[in-house]
């Protein structure tokens, strides 16, 4: 079992996939500081200069020591229910900034792949019947 593990393991694409996971949660963490460092307080000035983290409902009973607070996470952190849409909409941006950045990725990858020449296409086999036909001819041609 530990050797069909070990070929397992030594398989070139799962390398490649543990090589792309790696590289992956390094790309997440470059999107998330620039969602939340750099696009998101953008978009909070436009729309009136607030954080989009602090929009929030209180769906529950707030503990008296954090009554009246505006702090999303000491609330969060003291299990008060919240519906934290604010949180939800930087998540949203964070995933179509990923996207949007993986597609332009691929469609560079693309662009420089060499694309492969089409084959000419061989002339499709001639059907048995018109072979025998076109044998036929000549040979009375010949006869003639």
């Amino acid at each position: 079992m530990f050797k069909e593990f070990r070929a397992f393991i030594a398989r070139g694409n799962v390398m490649d996939l543990a090589v792309a996971v790696i590289i992956g949660a390094a790309f997440g963490k470059i999107i998330t500081s620039l969602t939340d460092d750099i696009i998101m307080p953008v978009i909070g000035k436009i729309f009136g200069g607030l954080d989009f983290s602090s929009y929030f409902v209180v769906l529950g009973t707030v503990p008296a020591e954090l009554a009246g607070s505006t702090d999303y996470a000491a609330l969060k952190k003291a299990g008060v229910p919240l519906l934290g849409w604010g949180a939800f909409a930087t998540a949203a941006v964070n995933f179509l900034i990923i996207a949007f950045i993986i597609f332009l990725m691929v469609r560079a990858v693309n662009r420089m792949m060499p694309s492969a020449p089409e084959a000419p296409a061989e002339p499709a086999a001639e059907p048995a019947d018109i072979a025998l036909l076109r044998e036929i001819r000549d040979a009375l041609v010949k006869r003639d």
